[in-house]
């Protein structure tokens, strides 16, 4: 808990979005094996309620779509009439699309309303939590650094080289790191850190949907380890960024040093 013991998880109290399944779910597990408390968002249709049933009390379940104020807004009331206080949020929430900029046997451009909702959920969805978890966090007392939080974002490697397909996608992720830098500087002050984390290729709910051949062939694309990132190692780097003071205002790539090719 942030405060008279600085940099200790145990009492941490953290907000996951996307926290149902995958990456989110991996780091709610994470923070409450440290002792933390964890509020699991997560759309109404997911099984975030289930998850966090089975993740016991120091875990609660609250319906979330990260594009609506009044969902992040009702999730910050129900973590503070719950636990009190907001240390950490993460933002794991996100949706992945692939389409060509133009189908040029069907002569269809890339269809306008998968790209604005794209940048709406990865993106701007994004950065409706960041601004409005960063007024809960700003209340609470200063440690001796005078850190009071940590905000933690997902973008992904499609930010830095995107593949054919990925425009939306990786225009929504590059926003996330684009604006990683400034929020961190403009936080500063009230002792906020801001960090991105940019995950490759991880074994994620959004990855098993893909033929296990269609998985072999991408896990020989990473150089080391050769094989897909496990949720629970994204976790672990969320859970150093916490205890790590030092890390503010940078986007870590976690992707054992895959570089997506065309």
């Amino acid at each position: 808990m942030f405060g008279s013991m600085p940099f200790q998880l145990q009492g941490l109290v953290g907000l996951v979005t996307g926290g149902a399944s995958g990456l989110g779910l991996a780091t709610a597990e994470q923070l409450l094996k440290q002792g933390g408390r964890v509020v699991l968002c997560d759309l109404p249709s997911s099984k975030g309620a289930e998850a966090a049933k089975k993740l016991g009390e120091n875990a609660a379940f609250v319906p979330v779509d990260v594009t609506s104020e009044a969902d992040v807004k009702n999730a910050l009331q129900s973590t503070r009439d719950r636990f009190g206080r907001l240390d950490v949020a993460v933002n794991c929430a996100g949706v992945a699309t692939a389409q060509r900029i133009y189908n040029f046997k069907k002569e269809q451009p890339f269809d306008l309303k998968q790209f604005q909702r794209t940048i709406e959920v990865n993106l701007i969805g994004t950065f409706n939590v960041i601004r409005l978890a960063a007024g809960m966090i700003g209340k609470n007392a200063a440690d001796a650094d005078g850190q009071r939080g940590v905000i933690i974002n997902t973008a992904s490697v499609a930010a830095f080289d995107g593949q054919i397909g990925q425009a939306a996608y990786s225009a929504s992720k590059a926003g996330v790191v684009g604006m990683t830098l400034p929020i961190a500087r403009d936080l500063a002050k009230q002792g906020i850190r801001v960090v991105t984390i940019a995950p490759g290729l991880f074994r994620t709910p959004m990855m098993a949907s893909l033929p296990e051949p269609a998985v072999k062939q991408l896990e020989a694309s990473v150089p080391f380890p050769p094989r897909l990132g496990r949720p629970s190692e994204f976790a672990l780097l969320v859970e150093a960024i916490i205890r790590n003071p030092m890390l503010n205002g940078e986007t870590i790539r976690l992707d054992g040093s895959i570089r997506m090719q065309p």
